[in-house]
């Protein structure tokens, strides 16, 4: 009898194959031929080769020169190299090509994975009318044919990890259209106070965000383009329902966002990981700042607000904008609450009717719990992170300058105003223009205005007395409402994760 034979009449209970090295005893014990045939198998098993998932990395780079080189030695340390890195110059009036084209060329890395191997070429694409959006596109069709695009701003520093963390996330389930790492700002070379105060504010409010998110299922309503991964099947499928050459377009001030948008109503998920990190670079001066956040601000209300404007529609009841119509009413209610308790306090030292109550106390006292549970979920915390919090005032006084940008895009919104704001954004970087003043300049007049009449106007003192009455009231109401919720937001389990 053949040893097939054998082997037929003997029938075996299945189990997963053991390596080589460890075949079964009951196999050893059936048949030396046997044994023979599970080293073999192993062995055309293990040769097999494993599928590694192609990931084209692009970098839209405008006037880069300074960190150019930081964001480049950053991608080509990682624990797992992108195939490809395609750097895309445009617009430039510095020395990035310079820069870069030293990198330029293969390079090649042992990782704890083995030998990887990346090639960097750098594209200057010279004036672009689409500016970010242009280059985006320009990246696009590089690496349209790869399994995975990688698209990491000109500022962006990644901890070594940050790439595997990302392709491990989205190859795991192919219902995710997007992962975006978890951002912080880069505070490790500032100069002034202000610009201490300003990163501080904004590392404040990007762990806020993230936090939000991570609590939300890791459900991103934003795959920001600082650092985000994109699975190249779902941007076609945008394109294809969206009747879009390209993934990206230049008719919004957010193109990351509606791209968000448009990868989550092409059925796809859109996540932050909870593992990947990247530094991103913030905005040093309050000129700055204001174009930045004005733009962003004044993007997603073009996306929430009902109705057709242009060629953009907007989404009021889409899942991803729901995190934005909460941080807008909560930043009216913010204004509300300030606003108008600057104006009671200032007529009732007037009218001699200010009284004290330790109750006044428990609102700031709730931010502070707030803020600083914040401030404690940063991964890269440090000494500022929590000073910002605790002195009280750097936070609120933040939070004015926030409230002047949410005025300026609303206006700018509701006004229709028609101008280039990457453009105001370049400007402001460039130490120019003034317009970041002006919600404060107006927001002065009429709190001075309010104090004047009434001081000065013909009001009753029994008048007087009733409008106290019911504003210091109203103001309460509101207070009681506010600080409820940030109680309850400061009491959520962060069930681990690091913002």
């Amino acid at each position: 009898m053949s040893d097939d034979t054998r082997l037929d009449s003997q029938p075996q209970t299945w189990a997963p194959p053991a390596p080589s090295s460890a075949v079964p005893d009951y196999v050893r014990r059936s048949d030396p031929g046997m044994e023979a045939y599970a080293d073999d198998f192993m062995d055309g098993l293990d040769s097999i080769p494993t599928y590694r998932p192609t990931v084209g990395c692009i970098i839209p780079a405008y006037n880069e020169a300074e960190t150019i080189a930081g964001v480049l030695d950053s991608l080509l340390q990682q624990t797992r190299l992108p195939d490809v890195i395609h750097l895309i110059v445009n617009n430039t009036s510095d020395e990035s090509v310079e820069i870069a084209s030293h990198y330029a060329g293969p390079h090649t890395r042992m990782t704890p994975s083995g030998e990887q191997h990346t090639t960097i070429y750098v594209h200057d694409i010279g004036k672009n009318p689409d500016k970010k959006v242009g280059a985006l596109n320009y990246g696009d069709s590089l690496v349209e044919h790869m399994d995975y695009l990688l698209g990491v701003d000109g500022d962006t520093t990644p901890e070594p990890d940050a790439i595997q963390h990302l392709v491990d996330e989205i190859a795991s389930d192919d219902r995710i259209g997007g992962i975006s790492a978890v951002y912080s700002i880069d505070d490790s070379a500032l100069n002034s106070w202000m610009e201490k105060f300003l990163i501080a504010g904004q590392r404040a409010q990007f762990s806020a965000f993230n936090m939000q998110n991570l609590l939300k299922g890791r459900n991103m309503a934003v795959l920001g383009g600082q650092f985000s991964i994109f699975s190249t099947q779902a941007l076609r499928d945008v394109m294809r329902d969206s009747h879009q050459r390209t993934p990206w377009v230049s008719d919004s001030e957010v193109e990351d966002s509606l791209l968000s948008l448009q990868i989550k109503s092409a059925g796809y998920l859109t996540k932050i990981s909870a593992r990947a990190r990247a530094h991103v670079g913030g905005m040093n001066t309050l000129r700055s700042l204001d174009a930045q956040q004005v733009k962003w601000n004044y993007g997603a209300i073009d996306l929430m607000w009902p109705g057709q404007r242009g060629d953009t529609r907007g989404q009021p009841f889409h899942p991803n904008l729901r995190l934005r119509w909460f941080e807008h009413l909560s930043m009216v209610q913010n204004m509300t609450t300030r606003f108008l308790f600057m104006v009671l306090l200032a007529w009732s030292l007037l009218f001699d009717a200010f009284v004290f109550s330790p109750l006044w106390l428990i609102p700031p006292l709730a931010a502070v719990w707030l803020n600083f549970r914040v401030a404690h979920s940063m991964e890269f915390r440090n000494k500022r992170d929590y000073l910002f919090v605790l002195l009280i005032f750097p936070a609120e006084l933040y939070m004015f300058t926030r409230m002047g940008h949410f005025v300026r895009a609303w206006w700018k919104f509701f006004t229709n105003q028609q101008s280039d704001n990457w453009a105001a954004q370049a400007k402001a970087e460039r130490g120019k223009g003034s317009a970041w003043m002006y919600p404060f300049a107006i927001a002065g007049a009429i709190y001075a205005a309010l104090v004047a009449g009434w001081e000065l106007g013909p009001w009753s003192v029994d008048l007087k007395s009733d409008v106290l009455y019911v504003g210091w009231r109203v103001l309460g109401l509101l207070t009681v409402l506010q600080t409820a919720w940030m109680i309850i937001k400061a009491s959520k389990r962060y069930k681990g994760y690091k913002a």
